[in-house]
């Protein structure tokens, strides 16, 4: 395989307006989480505001994985990426750590889910979620790469 041809499947780095634009249209990724010597993979819908992500949780027990890994994670990690095929795909890896809002950011954290957050059928549109624990992921590194010819 010529090296040009490789080099287009592995990928070029994206510039940061790119990867930000893969953020602001993806709307869902996977959220990855640790304690210990344990990983916790969780896909979710995402909102981004430009600076922060966002995203909620369906209210958990009180014995919820995914609120205790969030709790216990100091750095974590959110992929977004989309596929057309090995020629023509993007992801983009954002570090950062998560935190759950506080009363006063759950405005921020509507915008930026009406922005672009995809939602499975069983949440209805026409009513409004309760019950949820929304969070912030704060964000502190943001990198991309896509196939030689996406744009």
């Amino acid at each position: 395989m010529p090296s040009d041809t490789f080099a287009g499947l592995q990928g070029i780095e994206m510039s940061a307006d790119e990867a930000e634009d893969v953020l602001r249209r993806q709307g869902f990724g996977v959220l990855s989480l640790a304690r210990d010597s344990e990983a916790y993979g969780i896909p979710i819908s995402f909102g981004y505001d430009g600076e922060n992500l966002y995203f909620v949780l369906l209210r958990p027990g009180e014995e919820s994985k995914k609120e205790a890994f969030l709790r216990e994670t100091k750095t974590a990690s959110f992929l977004v990426y989309d596929v057309a095929d090995k020629h023509d795909w993007q992801s983009v890896i954002v570090t950062g750590r998560a935190e759950p809002v506080d009363d006063d950011e759950w405005s921020a954290v509507r915008d930026a889910l009406d922005a672009n957050a995809w939602f499975p059928s069983l949440f209805s549109e026409t009513e409004p979620m309760q019950d949820i624990l929304g969070w912030k992921f704060v964000v502190s590194e943001i990198s991309g790469q896509r196939a030689g010819g996406s744009a």
